[in-house]
């Protein structure tokens, strides 16, 4: 027991303590400090130092940083607001994954003459959009990025959704996975009223009852979180979905603001782990002979995402041409179920290891590349201009 307690707190050395080193050397040269988490991952992961066999537990670990990161959010988003916003944007985040699949499928069948079940695979994995990057760099602040972040926070909410349901696709054959899709909208909103119910009459009044008490609505909250997020789980949803409604529940109360404000250190730490566990998995010597596609898919979603909706925000989601481009660069890069799909598909004999290998690498590539356009062109609580500093 020792020698793991041992290990544990040797590897939380060398994550915060290389961070904190790497972290100062970055915000010196004025980059963006997540880079610096990601590049300590690349360092010291099994592909640098090999200060880290297996990085895979810090990846578990890490995801409950994504977990508060969506309950989080779900405490600053009115029910009543979720529910315009998302009939708002399920057109625009459909027709976006549809034309990203295609455009990334096609370059892949046609250049690289990959099969058509891998290259869908691939298009639809790279489709959806990262939550931690695209929330992560928005000031909330100011009106004009609340109603942004709004926006944004339901596109991603809508791609959660169809990203389960490609989930569905890899895992199950083609009757569960009919009986599934169907039940999935039924499930969603059972879950969202039970949550609210339990929030309403038995959450509230404790937190009414015991407001004196800081710690106690801190454990409470928590416990909230995970306990919705391990339900949600169980019933065929995500972690991510049973946190956010979760903290929609919450969102009527005014103390959901006080909530937030307590939990954000806890979401720094263990996205601190989740940016480190990217840079873990980077293989960079494995991926020379597969350079070309990388770099194809990577340039396709970082140039092709962001103008995808810019029209498809202008014309549809009632955006003005300026905010629909603000908000395209920010979603303008794969998501963390790109890896989850991959690594789904290739266990599930559906996608070869070098495809794999191909959607991984280019998702990390727009995660790093998508992060400095944002951070250098766009207002963000982490920018290096004073100018664009905005929290």
């Amino acid at each position: 027991m020792q020698g793991i307690y041992g290990n544990f707190v040797l590897e939380m050395a060398i994550i915060f303590g290389g961070a904190s080193v790497l972290g100062t050397l970055f915000v010196w040269l004025r980059q963006p400090i997540i880079l610096a988490y990601i590049a300590l991952g690349l360092i010291a992961g099994p592909d640098g130092l090999k200060l880290f066999a297996d990085p895979g537990h810090i990846e578990a670990i890490s995801h409950m940083g994504i977990i508060l990161l969506m309950f989080l959010l779900g405490l600053h988003l009115h029910p009543r607001n979720l529910w315009q916003l998302l009939q708002q944007t399920a057109a625009v985040t459909l027709l976006a994954v549809v034309i990203t699949t295609a455009i990334v499928a096609i370059a892949l069948i046609t250049l690289f003459g990959i099969s058509t079940t891998e290259a869908v695979i691939s298009g639809v994995a790279l489709s959806f959009s990262s939550t931690v990057i695209s929330l992560k760099l928005i000031p909330t602040t100011t009106l004009h990025h609340k109603r942004t972040g709004e926006v944004m926070i339901s596109i991603l909410l809508f791609e959660d959704i169809l990203a389960i349901l490609a989930i569905l696709l890899i895992y199950n054959n083609e009757a569960a996975l009919s009986w599934q899709t169907g039940f999935l909208p039924i499930k969603t909103a059972l879950f969202a009223l039970a949550a609210w119910w339990i929030v309403r009459f038995i959450a509230l009044p404790l937190f009414k009852k015991f407001d004196t008490i800081p710690e106690y609505i801190f454990l409470v909250s928590l416990g909230w979180c995970f306990t919705a997020a391990e339900i949600a789980k169980a019933i065929g949803l995500s972690y991510e979905i049973g946190a956010f409604f979760a903290g929609v529940a919450i969102a009527t109360s005014p103390v959901s603001l006080f909530i937030a404000e307590g939990l954000k250190p806890l979401r720094e730490f263990f996205l601190i782990l989740f940016f480190f566990s990217i840079g873990a998995q980077f293989d960079i010597f494995e991926t020379g002979q597969l350079l070309l596609p990388i770099i194809l898919l990577a340039a396709v979603i970082l140039i092709g995402k962001p103008l995808i909706f810019r029209v498809l925000l202008t014309y549809i989601g009632k955006a003005t041409p300026t905010n629909a481009m603000e908000m395209g660069l920010r979603l303008g890069q794969s998501s963390e179920f790109s890896l989850l799909l991959a690594s789904g598909a290739l266990s599930a004999g559906k996608l070869s290891h070098d495809t794999a290998m191909i959607i991984e690498t280019a998702a990390i590539i727009t995660f790093i590349l998508s992060t400095y356009l944002v951070v250098f062109k766009l207002p963000t609580p982490i920018s290096p201009a004073r100018k664009l500093r905005q929290d």
